[in-house]
């Protein structure tokens, strides 16, 4: 299987999905480990060449969107915090709060020394679960981006909780790319991209170059990060690998180690490319990519072969309903083997939904006593996961 995904690089073909082309707009991502040292002091010649590199992108014509850890490791220092100020989830608020004015500083201040003017945007999780949310949140990155300015983007940790937080920019660089309307995402961390096991205890671990099938490489990813500063890890770069390639967009993981890392990266191609898929719908790209459902539809084998022939999903292959969630919430359709198959709008509540399940759309109307709709999910509001 591992071979399988091992392939040898071919540098212009992979450089070409990176360039103004095939991306007009690239989301550039920047782990915490290479913007703050392990003492809390910022690498500032690093972020400067990092700057550089972007105004290079502006020059040939390609739009960036800097999607910027560090605000906590930099609050921390500031105001003291053990841990990097992550003891607790109320030092992590403080620590962002006093550090984000610090990132957005240096960032305004790096960018603007070429010209160009950065524009802050903090965002949480609901941001992008919402439609109407996500669809402001786009406005805004699109209008910026018309008037030639970088938004840089952060996860607005001073107020989110655990059950409303991205957790890593990995995911948020995803969902921010597709906001965006990204052809390209390259996560730049502390590993030089996906390797088929940890580089650091096996010496035999070698680099995936490329990867057109996650399902290939999904043991590969470890969870924690290599650095101890940031909350992110190779599952996460792997689980927003999928959800901008829902989106017909590339994404690398290069090193970011080393100054100018982007300029690097586009005239090798060197690290992990994951190949884009079709790209779907708008609207279906934003249904895979969100990290929250209220509920689960568990499904029986016929079921699961009609969605992958482009069906709805209908009453009669629902073998079990779970969570309590209301019409138009986003639940997940799980297969008989327990792996989900599919995520969809539901057309019922949960309620309706357990008192319909596993029967003939036909004797749905009695059963509900209103006239029912086609579907437990209508395809027009699912998609395969």
């Amino acid at each position: 299987m591992v071979a399988a995904v091992i392939r040898a690089a071919h540098p212009l073909p992979r450089r070409a999905l990176f360039a103004p082309a095939a991306a007009p707009v690239l989301v550039v991502k920047v782990g915490s480990s290479l913007l703050v040292a392990p003492d809390g002091l910022t690498r500032r010649d690093w972020a400067a060449s990092l700057a550089a590199d972007i105004a290079a992108c502006r020059r040939a014509g390609q739009q960036v969107v800097l999607v910027s850890s560090g605000a906590i490791a930099l609050g921390s220092r500031r105001l003291g915090l053990p841990r990097g100020g992550r003891s607790s989830l109320e030092d992590a608020q403080a620590a962002a709060a006093c550090g984000q004015i610090l990132l957005a500083g240096l960032w305004s201040e790096l960018i603007g020394a070429h010209g160009l003017a950065a524009a802050q945007m903090l965002v949480t999780l609901g941001d992008f679960e919402d439609r109407r949310r996500y669809l402001n949140a786009a406005a805004t990155l699109g209008r910026l981006l018309a008037l030639g300015a970088v938004p840089v983007l952060n996860e607005n940790d001073s107020v989110a909780t655990e059950e409303i937080r991205f957790g890593d920019n990995d995911r948020l660089a995803a969902r921010v790319a597709q906001a965006a309307q990204a052809g390209a995402l390259i996560l730049l961390s502390d590993v030089a991209g996906l390797y088929t096991a940890d580089p650091a205890r096996d010496p035999a671990a070698r680099l995936v170059a490329d990867v057109h099938d996650l399902g290939e490489v999904a043991g590969m990813a470890g969870t924690s990060s290599g650095s101890g500063m940031g909350s992110g890890g190779m599952a996460a770069k792997i689980e927003a690998a999928r959800i901008a390639r829902a989106a017909g967009v590339a994404v690398a993981i290069a090193s970011g180690r080393g100054r100018h890392p982007l300029a690097r990266f586009l005239a090798s191609g060197e690290g992990t490319i994951f190949h884009p898929q079709a790209g779907m719908t708008a609207r279906k790209a934003w249904l895979a990519g969100r990290m929250q459902v209220a509920g689960r539809l568990r499904v029986d084998a016929g079921a699961v072969a009609a969605l992958r022939a482009g069906r709805s999903l209908l009453p009669a292959g629902v073998t079990a309903v779970e969570g309590g969630f209301a019409r138009g919430d986003a639940v997940d359709v799980i297969g008989p083997d327990g792996v989900p198959v599919a995520r969809g709008l539901a057309s019922y509540d949960a309620a309706e939904a357990r008192a319909i399940a596993g029967r003939q759309s036909d004797a749905v109307a009695a059963i509900l006593g209103h006239a029912p709709r086609s579907a437990m999910i209508h395809r027009d509001q699912l998609v395969m996961l």
